[in-house]
């Protein structure tokens, strides 16, 4: 019986692989527990279409995420905070507001979670923030921050 496996099976294969199986092992084990599919033609032409699909949608998103890259390459963040007397800033600035500011400035939304700041920012100054968008992108952010 050859099945096409829906799932990783541990010393059979991996999902997507079309393997060769005895009968009451792919019917009772592999088809009834949800790890394969009985590997039709119709079956098979169905996987197919779906990988061709997951792949041309994987391409889409790596290429919005490259123009979100070029776009905040190009950007420059300035972010306004009050200084304190001795010209260090009020707390420090944080991922949720580099974020909020990327949306009110220029309509980008980034996860918070995805803003890497080395260390914390408490002093004005031009800063390089990395941003990971996934994929492997990774982009730079020039962060303005100015003193009120």
């Amino acid at each position: 019986m050859k099945v096409l496996l829906t799932k990783d099976v541990k010393g059979l294969g991996k999902a997507g692989e079309i393997k060769e199986v005895k009968d009451g092992y792919g019917q009772n084990f592999l088809v009834g527990k949800g790890f394969a599919l009985h590997a039709t033609n119709e079956v098979l032409k169905k996987y197919e279409s779906q990988q061709k699909k997951k792949i041309a949608e994987e391409e889409a998103e790596i290429a919005r995420l490259k123009d979100i890259e070029a776009t905040l390459g190009k950007i420059k963040l300035t972010i306004k905070r009050k200084l304190g007397a001795n010209g260090s800033l009020f707390g420090a600035v944080t991922k949720d507001e580099i974020a909020h500011e990327l949306i009110v400035q220029h309509n980008i939304e980034i996860d918070k979670k995805s803003i890497e700041i080395d260390n914390p920012i408490k002093t004005t100054g031009n800063f390089q923030i990395s941003i990971k968008l996934g994929h492997g992108i990774h982009a730079m952010l020039t962060l303005d921050i100015i003193g009120e």
